[in-house]
């Protein structure tokens, strides 16, 4: 199978997807397994779904990318529009041989940084 079919493109997708939800759940060791799953290629909304009780800990609606080329803004239009309520829209990516990025708005970036100062 070429390295950039369709069928090979959503596979990685895919994998990425599911790298997310292996990380979040070593986090969170106190979440079940169907705690955080991993949304079907074809379905819309969050990549990554997660219960009531994984929502509270994680108070973000992801969008995964696994892709050489990235519109980001239309990444950001993506994760912002099936952000609901007071859930933060956040967009991680990667391309090949490259480390994973967090993409969250600044606001609750500066946010985060203080909330570090303050501990």
């Amino acid at each position: 199978m070429s390295a950039n079919t369709p069928r090979s493109r959503k596979a990685k997708g895919r994998e990425f997807q599911k790298e997310i939800r292996k990380k979040l759940l070593e986090l969170y060791p106190q979440l079940e397994e169907d705690d955080i799953k991993c949304a079907l290629m074809s379905e819309s909304g969050e990549d990554i779904k997660l219960s009531p009780a994984a929502r509270k800990l994680i108070p973000y609606s992801i969008e995964a990318k696994r892709q050489e080329k990235l519109n980001i803004w239309e990444a950001i239009k993506q994760a912002e529009s099936n952000a609901k309520d007071d859930i933060t829209p956040v967009v991680i990516f990667r391309r090949n041989h490259s480390d994973s990025y967090a993409v969250i708005p600044a606001e609750h970036f500066f946010q985060l940084v203080n909330k570090k100062t303050v501990e």
